[in-house]
């Protein structure tokens, strides 16, 4: 049975959708659907499939629909499809109002539509590789930098970039957030280009999360401290490293042997790249994550399996970066006395 999909925004991440579609085996693309009837014609021309430019010409013509529409067009884009028991993906983030994010996902529940959301990074050959380890970390750092690109700044680099990150996070740590202390600076605009916040949660876990959308280069990494194994992993090159207890505990037995009370005794005597065990993480490349979450959107509707990302996890990510960002809108830039907060102050003049 084929899997027939609506393409809802004819946008960058529109095309994106609808190319890896079009090449699906056992999968429709039925239509593109844009209110930008030009647009959405160009696309459906593209992969050979109908443009509409109502959401509610489709819905009786396909089994899901996945939503590339700006995030506040989100709820309007998805909602149709929902009301008649269609199961839909969003990009993400889900939404950018919390209320209408629960109402989005109440809704699903009451019509019995799977919904969940476009975290691709999950889908990444690293995220992929990283689930083998069955790591409880104790402490998460993560770097996401990238040039400013100009498509999201109506949003600030939170809500833009450092939600796949804080999406992983939450994955990752498995507990509740306790506290939240996040500094910030704008610099292109009203909204903070620049974030670092402290993430503590109530198992013991501490995550330590920068994004910035200023920088001349990007990188997406991530290391991972935890009691079995440390991780370094590299999200935008497709690598990592895993140095396992298990693996590393004739380091301890070769220093009893030599009656070392200090590891540092060692110093000069043996070579520790040469002695460590460094296991390269196995990276599977042979589909994009973009084809990896169509796939498992697939099975969740045509097989009934458990979605990777379901609704109420994609929105804990927004509810985790509202609160990094009433965070840094709080931080004292001069200290517990002053009276200036949050991000800096736009000079009107430039």
């Amino acid at each position: 049975m084929s899997f027939r999909v609506a393409v809802v925004g004819a946008g960058r991440m529109g095309k994106l959708h609808a190319r890896v579609l079009g090449e699906m085996e056992a999968t429709e693309l039925v239509c593109v659907v844009d209110s930008n009837a030009a647009a959405a014609q160009a696309v459906a021309d593209e992969r050979g499939c109908d443009a509409l430019s109502d959401v509610r010409d489709a819905v009786d013509r396909v089994d899901a629909a996945i939503i590339a529409v700006p995030t506040v067009a989100h709820v309007d884009a998805g909602r149709p499809f929902i009301e008649a028991g269609k199961s839909v993906l969003i990009e993400k983030p889900i939404t950018n109002d919390v209320p209408a994010g629960e109402a989005l996902i109440a809704l699903a529940r009451e019509t019995g539509a799977s919904l969940q959301v476009g975290h691709t990074e999950r889908f990444n050959p690293v995220a992929v590789a990283l689930r083998k380890y069955d790591v409880r970390p104790k402490f998460i750092e993560a770097d996401r930098i990238s040039p400013f690109t100009f498509r999201s700044a109506d949003v600030g680099v939170v809500l833009d970039m450092m939600i796949h990150d804080i999406d992983l996070i939450l994955n990752l740590a498995g507990g509740a957030v306790e506290r939240i202390d996040a500094v910030g600076v704008n610099v292109m605009g009203p909204h903070e280009d620049i974030c670092n916040a402290r993430i503590l949660f109530d198992n013991g876990c501490v995550a330590n999360v920068t994004a910035s959308r200023l920088a001349i280069k990007t990188e997406r990494k991530m290391r991972i401290f935890s009691e079995q194994a440390y991780l370094s992993l590299d999200y935008g090159r497709n690598m990592g490293i895993a140095v396992k207890k298990s693996e590393n505990l004739d380091i301890l037995k070769m220093a009893r042997e030599m009656h070392v009370t200090d590891l540092a005794d060692l110093a000069g005597k043996v070579d520790f790249t040469e002695l460590v065990n460094i296991e390269q993480l196995v990276i599977d490349e042979s589909s994009e994550p973009l084809r990896r979450q169509a796939e498992a959107f697939r099975a969740t509707v045509m097989e009934g399996s458990a979605p990777v990302v379901p609704a109420d996890e994609a929105l804990a990510a927004v509810k985790v970066a509202y609160r990094i960002v009433a965070a840094l809108k709080a931080h004292r830039w001069d200290g517990n006395d002053s009276q200036r907060t949050g991000l800096g102050i736009i000079d009107e003049r430039t």
